[in-house]
């Protein structure tokens, strides 16, 4: 080896830092274990510099330029080896940044979450970007990174795995929760609540590896395009079914929901009987739009849609109509009106579907001939 050599060796040495190329990294060993007494360490403003010696952390430098000597650094005269006459240390030298790292992407899907205002699951996906930083290095170190060479994508694709996790978690129980409709929530209404849901319950994830998530951008949760469109028409079908059909309505859109086999959806959402769960007083109805559409007649005033169940000819505008007091097509009284049997039996004068040994209607009160 020449003069030159040996002299651009021991000025390398000399030197202990991160190399350009290495600065995006969040975690960067220095490859040689073995450093010379006063050598001159630098540490820049986004890092700190860790020492280790076996497997333990002994001391945390921030930044600046620093003389590696004992004099200065007292932690040195625990590391340094004997066999050298003092004039060299032993240790691991890991450089952590501590800066906020932006602009990391994410996305995946949720599942099949099902609509709190429809009973339907819809298959839901997420993506968006997050940022984090390094609260505490020695823990990322000894935690996660471990005390080999550390890769600087391994850490990004462990934070992207926690933070879809948990938003997939947090979003399915804030909808329960909350009812809240899942066309809101696609529609950016509830981000900043669904924002800081996430970030807390992430840091219960990432917080013991000395890591925070900061802040999410351009979170956007988006359900298929069919899908929306189906759940579009279906909330307004469902809302003019219940203006217009009543009580009557209702019985039939359950009773045709039941013969769709969906019965498990009516467990969920429409046991209960109030007026929160669902599109028709709780209902919890889990089907397509297209069964409100065999309930009602054309809002265009075309054709009219086959019932489900039991109908009744208006005697003024011979439209077939749900069972009830009053035609749903033009108001006429149905007192007179005899419903057309499906199957089952009838009230003679409102049309509701009575019980055989039933004395009375339980809809209009009229006794049973």
């Amino acid at each position: 080896m020449g003069m030159i050599d040996w002299f651009k060796r021991g000025v390398g040495e000399m030197m202990v830092a991160r190399p350009d190329d290495a600065k995006a990294h969040v975690v960067w060993k220095h490859p040689d274990p073995t450093i010379p007494m006063k050598s001159q360490l630098t540490v820049e403003a986004d890092e700190v510099a860790v020492f280790f010696r076996d497997g333990k952390a002994v001391a945390t430098l921030g930044p600046g330029r620093h003389t590696l000597d004992s004099a200065n650094l007292p932690f040195l005269s625990n590391l340094v080896d004997s066999f050298t006459g003092g004039r060299v240390f032993i240790a691991e030298v890991f450089f952590v940044s501590v800066r906020e790292f932006t602009g990391i992407k994410f996305g995946g899907r949720i599942g099949h979450v099902e609509d709190p205002k429809s009973g339907i699951p819809v298959e839901t996906m997420v993506h968006g970007e997050f940022s984090f930083k390094v609260t505490n290095p020695e823990q990322l170190i000894v935690g996660l990174v471990g005390m080999g060479r550390a890769q600087s994508y391994e850490v990004r694709s462990w934070m992207k795995e926690q933070v879809l996790k948990v938003i997939r978690d947090r979003i399915a129980e804030l909808l329960v929760k909350n009812k809240w409709p899942l066309l809101d929530v696609t529609s950016g209404a509830y981000s900043e609540e669904v924002e800081q849901q996430v970030l807390a319950g992430l840091g219960r994830h990432v917080e013991g590896y000395g890591v925070q998530i900061v802040r999410l951008g351009n979170f956007v949760i988006a359900i298929d395009e069919q899908d929306a469109d189906n759940l579009k028409r279906l909330y307004t079908d469902a809302a003019y079914l219940r203006t217009v059909g009543g009580v009557g309505a209702y019985q039939q859109f359950a009773a045709g929901k039941a013969m769709l086999g969906a019965g498990e959806g009516m467990a969920k959402g429409g046991s209960g009987g109030g007026s929160e769960g669902g599109l028709l007083g709780g209902a919890g109805l889990g089907v397509g739009f297209g069964m409100a559409q065999m309930l009602i007649k054309d809002r265009s005033g075309g054709e009219v849609l086959a019932p489900a169940t039991a109908g009744v000819v208006c005697a003024g505008c011979h439209a077939t109509v749900p069972p009830g007091k009053f035609c749903s097509s033009c108001g006429q009284e149905l007192a007179a009106s005899q419903p057309q049997k499906v199957g089952g039996t009838f009230c003679s004068q409102c049309g509701s579907p009575v019980n055989p040994d039933a004395k009375f209607c339980g809809q209009c009160g009229a006794k049973r001939a």
